[in-house]
């Protein structure tokens, strides 16, 4: 049996102000309207044969995964199993908690096919081809990884020396290793032909993998095997707890377990692949490119201009004179960039961060298990959102200490609770919420509710959020 993993997550610092860690790589919306997710999910669905697919993701992530999921598997959310972590980490550990959840459940002799969220591959059926061909290497007890053979020198990612054929499949051994170079050793490696970039993507048994970190990083092994044990749950989702799960050491896949393999394989990819690093790297695969090189996602104007990539929301771009530009706007915040200088976009981040600013993590529109909601105006004495509740879904019962709100329906009924009355909120109706009030907002339908929500008071943080109840277990503030 091929099992995939699908390992989703991120910082959200290469394509700021779109990706974000509130909302990392994987939820960025292609040219085509899907996810780098749902295509991960796609390919992982066409490789697993009707058989389960694992997801490792953030807690925090989960209900939107979730939610991406069942807009494309349906019914076969039953074969999706998550792990959930409390924090985020590295691959080792992920793909070892993952190892020994399919050992355990599936059997010790389960093909895994590790595969980041974060690709981009669009030749499906060549892909299907050369995971076939892996997963004949890995259950001859080979660790395997995908190279990708380079069509320029690339400085950003890792390289692999190919070895010689091993014998008996249509693989090659993997002589090393090799860190990510500067230009001219690149350039030295793409000339030899004897280099291919490391894809990031693997096929093992599990029995393999696990045996395998048992000598290379024993370390990992056993923290990962003391935070499975103390998993809080073992049906999916499958939680873990913080402090079993930060005692494990923050180290890559490659380092503790693939560099240090006595075993290790390469399948050379047939299969188109870009893991969309940069700004630079999205304006050469997102859209077709005009008469001026120009690329354009959203609205735009462009007068005499050359070569730049528009991506736009809501609001209109207009470039005039400008050329190898990236402009990026996503309604809260405004990139530009020279494309040559767009990895440079993760010290806006840092600085971001460094200075508290919400947008270095958030968006304006913020997913919750119970829908979404859209800031609209954040003053010192009010603040304006847009609320979107999902079908069935109930917010949890709360009270605020510093601010009231006042709740508006603009389409839909919602259920509402003030105190200890509960009543149906329709179209066009209105209610207030005093402070130090016990409230709860439901959708009772089978359609989206949306609701304007104005908060009035001297503080609007999230934490002044205190839970009483909760569906979606979220602590109390």
């Amino acid at each position: 049996m091929l099992v995939p993993i699908i390992l989703s997550g991120g910082a959200g610092t290469r394509l700021w102000p779109v990706s974000r860690s509130a909302y990392p790589k994987p939820f960025m919306r292609m040219g085509d309207g899907e996810s780098l997710l749902t295509k991960t999910l796609q390919r992982a669905l066409a490789c697993a044969g009707g058989g389960p697919v694992l997801t490792v993701t953030g807690r925090d992530y989960y209900f939107l995964t979730r939610d991406e999921y069942a807009q494309h598997a349906g019914a076969d959310l039953d074969r999706l199993p998550f792990l959930l972590e409390p924090a985020g980490r590295n691959t080792a550990p992920a793909v070892v908690l993952a190892a020994l959840h399919a050992r355990d459940t599936i059997g010790a002799d389960a093909v895994l096919l590790v595969l980041p969220a974060d690709h981009l591959i669009r030749d499906l059926d060549a892909f299907q081809a050369d995971a076939a061909r892996a997963a004949a290497l890995a259950r001859d007890g080979w660790l395997v990884t995908f190279g990708i053979r380079p069509t320029h020198p690339e400085t950003g990612f890792g390289y692999i020396r190919m070895g010689g054929a091993v014998a008996g499949h249509d693989g090659r051994e993997v002589a090393a290793f090799v860190e990510k170079p500067d230009m001219q050793t690149a350039e030295s490696y793409v000339a030899s032909g004897d280099y291919v970039w490391n894809s990031g993507m693997f096929c093992f048994r599990a029995d393999v993998l696990l045996e395998t970190a048992a000598r290379t990083c024993p370390e990992v092994l056993a923290a990962a095997a003391a935070c499975h044990a103390q998993a809080i749950n073992r049906a999916s989702p499958v939680e873990f707890a913080r402090e079993a799960f930060l005692a494990q050491p923050d180290i890559s896949i490659d380092y503790a377990i693939m560099e240090k393999a006595p075993k290790v394989a390469l399948v050379p990819a047939s299969f188109d692949w870009s893991d969309i690093g940069s700004w630079k790297a999205m304006s050469d695969i997102d859209t077709e490119a005009d008469g001026d090189g120009n690329r354009v996602h959203g609205q735009a104007v462009l007068v005499e201009s050359e070569n730049c990539y528009i991506q736009s929301g809501t609001r209109m771009v207009a470039a005039v004179g400008v050329k190898d530009l990236v402009i990026v706007d996503s309604g809260d915040a405004v990139l530009v960039s020279h494309r040559d200088r767009a990895q440079q976009v993760k010290l806006v981040v840092e600085r971001l961060r460094a200075a508290n600013h919400a947008a270095a993590s958030v968006h304006p529109t913020v997913h919750r298990p119970w829908g979404s909601y859209t800031v609209l105006e954040d003053a010192d004495d009010c603040k304006v959102k847009r609320l979107t509740v999902k079908p069935g879904q109930v917010l949890s019962l709360q009270l605020h200490h510093r601010r009231s709100e006042h709740w508006t329906v603009v389409h839909g009924t919602a259920r509402v609770r003030i105190g200890e009355r509960e009543f149906l909120l329709e179209r066009n109706e209105s209610a207030y919420i005093p402070m130090e009030t016990v409230h709860r907002l439901e959708n009772p339908t089978d359609s989206d509710i949306h609701l304007i929500e104005v908060q009035c008071g001297d503080y609007f943080g999230e934490d002044d959020i205190v839970r009483l109840e909760d569906r979606y277990g979220r602590v109390s503030a």
